[in-house]
């Protein structure tokens, strides 16, 4: 059901993205004094963004912000209109001609490039792939993982990398319980990878994992995390840096780093093995990988600006499986200037801006206003920061000439859209719930967009 009854005077407001960004911004602008009505488009049929496809399986108390979004959707001045895609089904332009203000946030979905020589081959994927396979995300439904290897390696240092460690290195019967869609729990199964190189370009005094996602994979049962002890020392910069007051979380991982490098290597089914200061600089196989190579890198310049320098010692690491976790960007939308150096949206404190003007009534939040940094909750605080300014600029607006869902619901319907209200989203919800009951989950995800369609149908 969509509340269409008690927007009359309102400032219409359409929020693109349902993630933490989104809902947080709709959050905000309840709160406010401002009479609100807010309309939020999302591309998928389900709301949540990365909190439902993004957090790993075997994490579900980071999904209990979703307590909160539900509570704000089922707020009567918000609407949920899934299954909308912004650009295919709707532009930038008519929805600022449907409301009177824009937030996007819609993320940062799209990975940096490695650009080596041999990425393109058979069993080189995106960090990104693997994840949204194993949470049943639509977009990787199909994707295929060929796990009959002995070693696969993950470029990157950072959260996402460790989940995509601990899934490939835990015994599946500890994901069994879990939400983790059926067709990647059959793969993983049959899994026959043994070890998991985790590689970083720099020291680790810089690598990202947070202390507590990083000692967990030292606690995995019959896995045994290492670390080689010549590279767990430090150079003089790196130690000015742990000295700073805000590197407590660096010296935790330090810590951690070289208690792995006491471990005994014969310990285990499985090993992650940590490497540091060697960046990939090719990966060779006739069709499909058959190895990485790596360079040795220098560390370079003062403290807090070190860079890695490739050398001209190399190795080479037999493996069948390169997943790279190196960071995302935000996607181009028509019509909004994109700073590309940064890949996100071109703004000042998430208004919209067009070389140094803002763009009248369109903001961002989120990944694509400030990149792919911080975890769930940061994005409270940014998305408060776009709702002040958008607030502060309601004098200007004209808050008589717009009707937000009523005028946009027409244009949908024309084209034929099948929008999913917040009610289909619950009836989907329950579905999900009831299926995953059989195996013992907690839920069995629909992991194709015309399965949902179709039950909303029936």
């Amino acid at each position: 059901m969509l509340n269409r009854d008690k927007s009359r005077g309102a400032l219409h407001i359409a929020i693109v993205g349902s993630g933490p960004s989104g809902f947080y911004a709709a959050e905000a602008l309840l709160r406010s004094d401002q009479h609100v009505q807010i309309d939020m488009i999302e591309r998928l049929p389900t709301p949540y963004g990365l909190v439902r496809s993004g957090v790993a399986p075997d994490h579900p108390k980071l999904k209990q912000s979703i307590l909160l979004y539900e509570q704000i959707a089922r707020h009567e001045k918000f609407n949920f209109l899934g299954n909308v895609m912004v650009g295919r089904d709707v532009s930038i332009a008519e929805l600022r001609g449907t409301h009177h203000a824009l937030v996007l946030a819609c993320g940062a979905h799209d990975d940096r490039p490695m650009a080596l020589p041999g990425d393109d081959l058979v069993g080189s994927h995106t960090a990104t792939e693997f994840v949204g396979w194993y949470n049943g995300h639509p977009d990787y439904r199909d994707r295929t993982f060929d796990l009959s290897h002995d070693v696969a390696v993950i470029i990157g240092q950072g959260n996402v990398a460790a989940d995509v460690c601990r899934i490939l290195a835990k015994p599946v019967d500890e994901l069994r319980n879990s939400d983790i869609a059926e067709h990647a729990l059959d793969v993983l199964a049959q899994s026959e990878i043994r070890e998991v190189y985790v590689v970083g370009r720099r020291g680790p005094a810089h690598a990202k994992f947070t202390a507590k996602e990083l000692r967990e994979l030292g606690t995995i049962s019959n896995v045994t995390a290492t670390a080689k002890p010549e590279e767990c020392v430090l150079n003089d910069q790196s130690e000015i840096e742990l000295g700073d007051r805000s590197n407590v979380n660096a010296v935790k991982n330090l810590e951690i780093f070289r208690r792995f490098a006491t471990q005994d290597e014969t310990f285990g089914k499985r090993k992650i093995k940590f490497r540091f200061c060697v960046s990939p600089v090719g990966l060779l196989g006739q069709e499909r990988v058959e190895a990485i190579v790596l360079a040795r890198n220098r560390l370079e310049g003062p403290a807090f600006s070190q860079i890695a320098r490739p050398t001209d010692q190399t190795e080479k690491i037999s493996c069948g499986l390169v997943l790279r976790s190196i960071g995302y960007r935000g996607v181009p939308l028509p019509g909004v200037p994109f700073d590309t150096a940064r890949g996100v949206l071109s703004n000042i404190a998430g208004r919209v801006v067009d070389g140094d003007e803002p763009m009248a009534r369109l903001y961002v939040t989120g990944w694509l206003k400030r990149g792919p940094t911080g975890i769930i909750g940061t994005n409270r605080a940014d998305s408060i920061e776009t709702v002040e300014n958008l607030l502060s600029d309601v004098s200007a607006l004209d808050l008589g000439s717009r009707s937000g869902i009523q005028a946009l619901l027409p244009i949908l319907e024309r084209r034929g859209v099948r929008t999913v209200t917040f009610s289909d989203w619950l009836k989907i919800d329950v579905a999900e719930i009831e299926r995953g009951k059989k195996n013992g989950k907690p839920r069995e995800k629909f992991t194709r967009i015309d399965e949902m369609l179709s039950l909303l149908a029936d």
